[in-house]
């Protein structure tokens, strides 16, 4: 079995005159993403490697997420994933190495809800409802695949066994 968690980036500001690359987090983002660290640790939803778009705005993220796990995983930098568009993500999910069982990425949307749609073809039918609604900041989906090799992921054939948002867990708005 395979894990695919998608954490779309926390809420972020638009600073007058920063490329979009170098926006940094919002207050409200700041807040937010300790709290999905929190779950993830709590859930025991903890990843193996740890793949980051260098956008300014995820990098935030997942320095106020990493703290909340009991041990930091891999890290990598991938600037694959910054403003990605749904192919692209599913290439970089499929050359990941065979000993990550429990892969997470942090990015950006609409690459990271296509991505979760795309790949999602059965599993919780309220945390699919909840996704197609909108998959906001901070919104993590929890993809699993019966499958040995990344590589072998495919449209349709994963299982989406659950969607959390800062808000599903009491912790604010989502945006």
């Amino acid at each position: 079995m395979r894990r695919l968690m998608l954490l779309r980036h926390a809420k972020s500001h638009w600073p007058t005159g920063v490329a979009d690359r170098d926006r940094p987090l919002a207050a409200r983002g700041r807040e937010a993403a300790p709290v999905m660290g929190r779950y993830l640790a709590d859930e025991l939803l903890l990843p193996d490697l740890v793949l980051v778009s260098p956008a300014k705005r995820t990098v935030e993220t997942w320095e106020m997420v990493a703290p909340m796990l009991p041990e930091k995983p891999a890290t990598q930098y991938e600037p694959r994933i910054y403003e990605a568009k749904v192919e692209r993500l599913l290439d970089v999910v499929q050359e990941v190495e065979g000993d990550v069982r429990t892969l997470l990425l942090i990015g950006h949307n609409p690459g990271f809800e296509e991505l979760a749609h795309l790949l999602t073809g059965h599993g919780d039918r309220y945390a699919s409802a909840r996704m197609s609604q909108k998959y906001p900041t901070c919104g993590l989906a929890v993809i699993d695949f019966a499958v040995e090799h990344w590589y072998a992921i495919a449209p349709r054939e994963g299982r989406l066994d659950r969607f959390v948002t800062p808000g599903s867990l009491g912790e604010g708005p989502d945006e």
